[in-house]
């Protein structure tokens, strides 16, 4: 093997390189041995993407595709019609593509799908993606930093985000508008918990925290409750079992899997049972054993090896 073999080049196409868990996937890569460089989406309005823009993102693509690259690697499926020609204008390299989630579940699914068939490799985030994609790939999770989410103290956090110690707290992670979210039905579900409690119960939405400052939370917090009605890996549920929070979820992407092994945790679809479920955890007040499960499986640090890994197969 090579030195250049040992230390592969990629060509990351992204739509958005600041995004959070991207920086985090390339950084530890380059850790690990992997150069790369980016190339974005233009978003000349914030919070919006025209066709022109996948345009510009193509011939951006195109003019930076080289020989000096081992690897394109498409990260989400709206760029791998570009990954596809960056690789043919750089001499046929292998083509990875990562499905985050809506990619597959929403308006582009169709487009994912076909390039999905086309790619050397193809990375989804939970073994229902790779069941719901059909085909041969590699289930990688989104990994989270182990160190930045950890147990605390309860009271000491709760002093921190300024909750009250003398009632329960139910946390859900994102603002109330996010359709996907569903916040209607986490505020029925905990409402109607806060019936079977004997002590006052609290629906914390957390919108503009940094990602470090959400630890805190995760520890303040008596459960995390997440009813999305699609997700691909959600890192919240990631980030409060590396906590020791409890979390009652809905049966969305990978969220079974990650709570396989965790007590006390729950997982399911039925109003009912996600209530009387949050509701035992907030009578208990126990914390979780999440952080001992979620440790080996969902570091950043193990996502980035077996993404590695994959580059590996298919060069």
């Amino acid at each position: 093997m090579t030195a250049r073999s040992d230390r592969p080049r990629v060509l990351n196409l992204v739509t958005s390189e600041s995004a959070r868990f991207f920086r985090e996937q390339r950084d530890e890569l380059l850790v690990q041995g992997v150069e790369s460089e980016s190339v974005e989406v233009p978003q000349p309005t914030p919070g919006r993407r025209s066709p022109v823009d996948y345009v510009r993102f193509g011939r951006r693509a195109l003019a930076r595709a080289s020989g000096e690259f081992d690897v394109v690697h498409a990260n989400y499926g709206l760029t791998a019609p570009a990954a596809f020609a960056a690789s043919r204008a750089a001499g046929n390299l292998p083509v990875v593509l990562s499905l985050w989630g809506s990619d597959l579940y929403g308006p582009a699914s169709g487009l994912s799908r076909v390039c999905a068939r086309f790619a050397d490799a193809t990375i989804v985030m939970s073994e229902r993606m790779a069941r719901d994609l059909d085909q041969s790939c590699f289930v990688i999770p989104h990994g989270i930093d182990t160190e930045k989410f950890y147990p605390r103290e309860q009271g000491n956090a709760r002093a921190d985000v300024g909750w009250a110690d003398d009632r329960r707290h139910v946390l859900f992670p994102y603002g109330t508008d996010r359709d996907v979210k569903d916040y209607p039905r986490a505020r029925r579900v905990a409402d109607r918990a806060a019936e079977m409690v004997d002590a006052p119960v609290e629906l914390q939405t957390v919108t503009g925290v940094s990602h470090a400052g959400m630890n805190a939370y995760y520890n303040a917090a008596d459960a995390l409750l997440l009813t999305s009605k699609r997700e691909g890996s959600p890192n919240a549920v990631k980030e409060a079992l590396a906590a020791d929070a409890p979390v009652v979820a809905t049966d969305v992407g990978d969220v079974r899997e990650r709570l396989e092994g965790v007590t006390p945790a729950f997982v399911g679809d039925d109003d009912a049972e996600l209530t009387a479920a949050l509701a035992r955890i907030l009578r208990s007040g126990e914390r979780s054993n999440g952080r001992t499960v979620v440790a080996s499986e969902c570091s950043v640090e193990t996502m980035a090896e077996r993404i590695r890994e994959v580059y590996r197969r298919v060069r």
